[in-house]
């Protein structure tokens, strides 16, 4: 007897393992595939080399004084005085030490950046379909298809990290909210907190913005279909796990996004600060016109099936056998090919001002959407269809305005985000999971095949003739002139007729290769509803169309010359003349680089204190003070340069720049390989002032600014005059200056026999900037629109300011909570399903 049970318990054991091995073999399988696609179209990194994009670059520049102190101290810096005078670290490089979710991440970053975000992509949408019940050797399909499209990879190029890791975490996210709301409850929401914790933590606010739109759309499909089907009690218990999982995940990311709201109040995103006479910043939330600044065309949009229809990037090169290329051959230009390869030519004749390139989510999937409309089941298609139909015509912005001042005006958080366009992200997700579902119908086994023929004959007729009227009559899409073409005069005047031409070109030739993938993809359908194909033989046929299809557009914009080896990346910010000497000036001070494009290049920021920078969130009063004064000081500035006759007139006009000198410039930039301009008029780092304005309002504080002199006055807003002396007494022993300087931590000393009131060169906000003397927390109130100002009695002592948000120690507490609540939750939902099984073999 006791022999029977240990035969039955050993065959059921072998019985199970080879069950388990079945079972797991597709996804390592994939996992193995994914890593070897990752490396083999990101093989520069086998050779040691790297990509590192603008916004790659831009971010060290900007954290670099943040990375150098965290380095070097126990603590970390919360704030960066090394752009915009000032601004929390918040959206720069921030520290979240009890987000135990770092630690998963710390695991999967075990590959190199660029082919880290590619697996990213192509697992986070293998999962995702896992969770809609495909086969997992389709799911690889479509994971290929989501990931190789053009976007994912111009944003990698650009540096645009964050934004790749939202996009790549909002598959798996969208997949375990349709898991709890289809098929497992509970496990559907655990991983909705795992995977939402992660997508909050790569930090890309408006892709996960727009990830909620997608799940709204599916909330209120399957509330509708839960009414209908009478199972309101299982969707309410669903939902309502749903939001536990959000609010853990929320939890998790605690310090980062208290940190973030608070900062978003006083950011150009925030509520307006009452200023009406800014014109440009006026407004609650951003301003309309740069809302949309980018947004799509409605005839771009053909670019989601042809991908050069409106030309590319805005930069591209040509080759010798186009009509620029003969044309230069005709002219007796030397070495035409050089000259071809080497010359970047304004290809892009959209209406956005610039593009890196377009949104091409491949001919094959645009054919197996429209498939998918015939095909896929209503639960599904009426969440994805109108999700996809409105994110569409969002993202066309200014050219689709009924719509989008709706969104603007009366959608939450939408004025927050620009870049409308961007929305497109959402419409290729939605395309490229219904192509996908379609597939998952025609493969099925009980599907009808027969039944199959005419929605695919209908669908290869729609897409492919589409592409086909465009390959014979191109200028249906326009006259293929851009605006860059006026450029164009002289010698080099031939260009405004070479490249309309070859524009026109580019489209009837994209046109023409992406009939001949929607005629493939059909043809292999075809084959296998015929049964002249196998099923696996067609998933990897249908793999591989889709590799041929979207891998050569994807690398027209990111390949192998993208990388460089890292001794050139290391040279890439290296110190110029100008920055070697202001370097040895150990003082506290802020440099103007007027090289650079001020507002909008963080390249000085690696070296110096910068009055500019680069950064999409900027604080709202320092955005109004360069519209207001900054822009015009520094127009009346290097005005002065082009028609000086002495460094009289020049010092003159430097004495005049109130506000460029109360934010302590010291020295000025004009020849990266020259000695900078020192300015003897910057204010310092603090003063004392004899004299007060009062202001009646932003305005008149705006007003104000611009007449008083800064060495001498101040002006502050009416809400602050109760806390300042009513009469300033004089000394002219009075002494007061910056003894230590940490990015966080500055300490000044004060000395005068009678009371005054101190200008502190340094940008006011009251969400984290305590001010101590003697231990002791004091008040101290906004001057200057964005300066502090402190009144203090007589006496020989030291203030210290010290940047201590308590968002962030408020919000450490709640995300270790949270994330011991995860973890808990996850150990106490295995041992549920490993008791369970126990209880299933006695």
């Amino acid at each position: 007897m006791i022999f029977r049970e240990n035969c039955f318990l050993q065959t059921h054991c072998t019985i199970m393992n080879k069950t388990v091995l079945t079972k797991f073999a597709p996804h390592v399988a994939a996992f193995l595939l994914f890593v070897c696609i990752s490396f083999m179209y990101f093989s520069p990194v086998l050779e040691g080399k790297q990509l590192i994009g603008h916004d790659t670059e831009s971010w060290l520049c900007m954290a670099k004084e943040t990375i150098d102190y965290n380095a070097t101290h126990n603590d970390v810096t919360l704030w960066t005085n090394s752009m915009f005078g000032g601004m929390p670290t918040y959206q720069i490089s921030m520290s979240q030490p009890y987000n135990l979710i770092k630690y998963v991440e710390d695991v999967i970053r075990f590959f190199p950046n660029t082919v880290f975000n590619l697996m990213l992509y192509l697992m986070g949408f293998y999962v995702l379909l896992l969770a809609f019940r495909i086969n997992p050797w389709l799911a690889i399909v479509g994971a290929i298809a989501f990931s190789f499209a053009s976007y994912n990879f111009i944003i990698i190029l650009a540096g645009h990290n964050s934004k790749a890791i939202t996009i790549a975490y909002m598959a798996p996210l969208i997949g375990s909210v349709f898991l709890a709301f289809r098929d497992k409850r509970l496990l559907g929401s655990l991983l909705t907190a795992f995977f939402l914790s992660l997508a909050i933590r790569a930090n890309h606010v408006q892709i996960l913005y727009y990830t909620v739109f997608i799940l709204i759309f599916l909330a209120v499909v399957e509330l509708i279909f839960s009414i209908k089907e009478k199972e309101i009690s299982s969707f309410l218990k669903t939902s309502s796990l749903l939001l536990v999982a959000a609010a853990i995940a929320v939890g998790m990311n605690a310090t980062s996004l208290l940190t973030t709201y608070d900062y978003s109040k006083a950011t150009m995103r925030g509520e307006s600060n009452g200023l009406t006479v800014d014109t440009q910043n006026s407004q609650h939330g951003l301003n309309k016109d740069y809302i949309t600044q980018w947004s799509y065309g409605i005839d771009e949009t053909m670019t989601l099936l042809i991908p050069d229809f409106k030309g590319g990037g805005s930069g591209g090169t040509l080759t010798a056998d186009s009509e620029t290329g003969r044309k230069l051959t005709s002219l007796g230009a030397p070495d035409v090919n050089k000259i071809m390869k080497e010359n970047q030519f304004p290809l892009y004749w959209g209406s956005q001002p610039f593009t890196s390139g377009p949104v091409y989510i491949g001919a094959i999937i645009c054919f197996l959407f429209v498939l998918g409309i015939f095909l896929v089941d209503k639960r599904t298609k009426w969440w994805l269809l109108p999700m996809i139909i409105l994110t569409l015509m969002l993202a066309w912005g200014k050219n689709f305005m009924w719509l989008t001042n709706i969104f603007i005006d009366y959608v939450p958080m939408y004025n927050k985000f620009r870049t409308v366009s961007m929305m497109l992200v959402a419409t290729g997700f939605g395309m490229t999971l219904m192509a996908i579902l379609a597939l998952k119908e025609v493969f099925n086994e009980k599907t009808d095949k027969q039944k199959l023929m005419r929605p695919l004959m209908i669908s290869a007729a729609i897409v492919g003739g589409i592409a086909l009227l465009f390959a014979l009559i191109p200028s249906l899409s326009g006259d293929f002139i851009s605006p860059a073409d006026a450029q164009y005069t002289g010698n080099n005047a031939f260009l405004k007729e070479t490249l309309p031409l070859d524009r026109a070109s580019l489209l009837r030739g994209d046109a023409l290769r992406s009939l001949l993938f929607v005629i493939l993809s059909a043809g292999l359908i075809w084959l296998y509803i015929k049964d002249f194909l196998k099923l696996k033989v067609a998933y990897v046929l249908l793999g591989a169309l889709m590799l041929f299809d979207l891998v050569p557009v994807a690398k027209r914009y990111l390949n192998n010359d993208s990388f460089q080896r890292p001794r050139h990346i290391e040279t890439l910010i290296t110190p110029s003349k100008a920055d070697n000497i202001i370097l040895q000036d150990k003082s506290q001070f802020r440099v103007l680089d007027g090289t650079v494009n001020i507002f909008n290049d963080a390249s000085p920021s690696y070296f110096h204190k910068n009055i500019g920078g680069y950064h999409a969130a900027k604080l709202r009063r320092y955005q109004e003070l360069i519209n207001m004064h900054i822009d015009k000081e520094i127009g009346r500035l290097f005005a002065t340069f082009g028609r000086a006759t002495s460094p009289e007139i020049i010092n003159n006009t430097m004495d005049s720049l109130g506000v460029l000198n109360m934010l302590n410039m010291k020295y000025l930039i004009y020849n990266k390989e020259a000695a900078p301009i020192v300015n003897p008029h910057a204010n310092g780092n603090v003063w004392l002032i004899h004299n007060i304005r009062v202001a009646e309002n932003a305005n008149d504080e705006m007003k104000l600014l611009g007449e008083i002199n800064t060495k001498k006055e101040m002006v502050v807003d009416k809400l602050f005059a109760s806390q300042l002396p009513a009469k300033l007494e004089s000394d002219t022993t009075a002494h007061i200056s910056l003894i230590k300087y940490e990015p966080n931590d500055l300490v000044y000393h004060f000395s005068s026999k009678t009371n005054q009131v101190a200008v502190f060169s340094e940008i006011y906000y009251d969400k984290g900037w305590n001010a101590y003397i003697n231990g002791n927390k004091v008040p101290y109130v906004r001057a200057n629109y964005l300066l502090r100002a402190m009144p203090l009695k007589a006496g020989n002592y030291d203030i210290e300011y010290k940047f201590e948000p308590a968002s962030y120690s408020i919000g450490n507490t709640i995300a270790l909570i949270s994330s011991l609540l995860l973890i808990l939750s996850l150990f106490g939902y295995a041992f549920w399903r490993w008791n369970k099984s126990r209880k299933r073999l006695q």
